[in-house]
Parts: C-alpha cells; sequence; structure tokens
C-alpha cells in the first residue's frame, strides 16, 4: 500500500544520509567536576607556595643582618679572639619603664635601634662607676666617624641621688633609673661578680651580645675597642648612624 510505502521510505531516509552513511546522535563530552579531596589539596598546595614565596622575600630582607652575624659569630673576623664574652642565648630588651634624671618617663624598648654601651650602678657611683662612665665615653669617642652608631647608657639601679659633678659629665650619655627587678632574665654579671662590675654591649635589635670582664683598665678598654669596632664593621651593610626605627 501506498501508505505503507511512504512510511518505509521515510523510516529508510531517516537513518541513511545521502551518502548510505548510518547517522550517529550528537556526541556530547561531559568533564567531571573535581572531587572535595582535589580541590581542598589544591587550596593547601596554593596556600604553601604562598608561605614559601612570603619566607624567600624574608630571607632576601634579612641577609645583610644574617650574613653580618654569620660573618661575626661563626667566621670570626681576621681569625681574633674575642675580649669581651659574647653571650649566645638572646636576651632582648625588657618592657620595663625607666626614668630619666629630670623625672620622664621611658621605656627601656625605646633604646632600640642603636648599638648601646651600658653600665650598671647605684646613683652614689663609686670608683667603679666613674670609672666605667670614663670609659664609655671615652670608647664612644674613639671610634670617630662611627660614634654616632653607638649611644653610651648608665642604668641606675636605686633612688639614690647623683652627685651634681657626675650629672655634669653625663653630657651625650643616656642616665635612667631602673628597678633592680628588671635585669632579671636580661643582663647578668660573670660567675663571682656584681652587674655593676661590667660593661655590657646591646645590638640594635635590642639583644643583649655581649659582656666585658670586670676591672677594665686603659689596656682593657683598648681591647674593648676593638670589639666594638669589629661588630660595626660586621654590622655596616645594615645598621646606620643615627636611631632606627
Amino acid at each position: 500500500m501506498s501508505g505503507s510505502k511512504l512510511a518505509n521510505d521515510s523510516s529508510h531516509h531517516a537513518v541513511h544520509d545521502s551518502a548510505g552513511k548510518i547517522d550517529q546522535p550528537l556526541g556530547l563530552t561531559v568533564h567531571s567536576m573535581p572531587s572535595p579531596e582535589q580541590a581542598l589539596g589544591d587550596k593547601q598546595q596554593r596556600t604553601v607556595v604562598g608561605r614559601w614565596k612570603m619566607l624567600a622575600v624574608l630571607l632576601v630582607c634579612a641577609a645583610p643582618v644574617i650574613a653580618s652575624y654569620f660573618m661575626y659569630y661563626v667566621i670570626r673576623p681576621e681569625g681574633r679572639r674575642n675580649f669581651g664574652e659574647l653571650i649566645t642565648l638572646q636576651r632582648f630588651l625588657p618592657d620595663q619603664v625607666a626614668v630619666n634624671l629630670e623625672g620622664q618617663s621611658i621605656n627601656l624598648r625605646a633604646l632600640k635601634g642603636q648599638w648601646l654601651l651600658v653600665s650598671v650602678a647605684s646613683g652614689e657611683c663609686g670608683d667603679t662607676c666613674t670609672r666605667h662612665l670614663y670609659m664609655q665615653r671615652q670608647l664612644r669617642e674613639s671610634l670617630g666617624k662611627e660614634k654616632d652608631r653607638l649611644d653610651w647608657v648608665w642604668l641606675i639601679s636605686d633612688d639614690k641621688p647623683v652627685d651634681a659633678k657626675i650629672r655634669s659629665a653625663l653630657v651625650g650619655a643616656t642616665a635612667l633609673r631602673v628597678p633592680p627587678s628588671a635585669f632579671a632574665g636580661w643582663l647578668a654579671p660573670g660567675e663571682g661578680h656584681q652587674l655593676s662590675d661590667h660593661l655590657y654591649l646591646i645590638d640594635p635589635m635590642g639583644n643583649w651580645m655581649m659582656r666585658f670582664p670586670a676591672g677594665l683598665d686603659l689596656t682593657a678598654a683598648a681591647k674593648a675597642k676593638r670589639d666594638i669596632e669589629r661588630v660595626l664593621r660586621a654590622s655596616s651593610s645594615w645598621d646606620t648612624a643615627g636611631r632606627q626605627p
């Protein structure tokens, strides 16, 4: 029948093209979504990479400081031994309010940013104290053009008055009254000595780094000067004159 023939012809053309090839259904490629585990892994990887990049930037910025300390503490320039005793355990300036001779308050951490040559003594300032103050001033002045990188500091450990003659000799010095408790966990004397027996060197980052032997005389002061000159040379790439922020 014609109706049947038309139906058959229509069906025949639906499955064959003009070349006799069988038509195929339209193919769709379905891309699967990443699993939660994969997404979390990618995020962690990006975090790790970011942290490594940040660490690299910090190392680049800190490289001059690290290099200078490596040169001084490990290689020790010119192969010579130190006169002063190096302090390997890091001891930072305490968060302690002190009072200057004019009665103004200042936090000890505000001294950071300069090399500090420190002495500790009673306000009475006996013979050892006056000798230390004289040597501190002389050591600083003997540094010539480098002297502005070093401050000399007298920490007064009690409330006893300071004699007018001593006050007049403190031009250019920093004199601060500090409670004895502030020294605990920070400065410490050598075995068998008191705090007032030594001079102490603090680096610009606020770390106590050296203690000079007790009983300094002029000969010993010359040796102390060599130590100070060495640390100033070792830190010249990152420390400049004047208090740094």
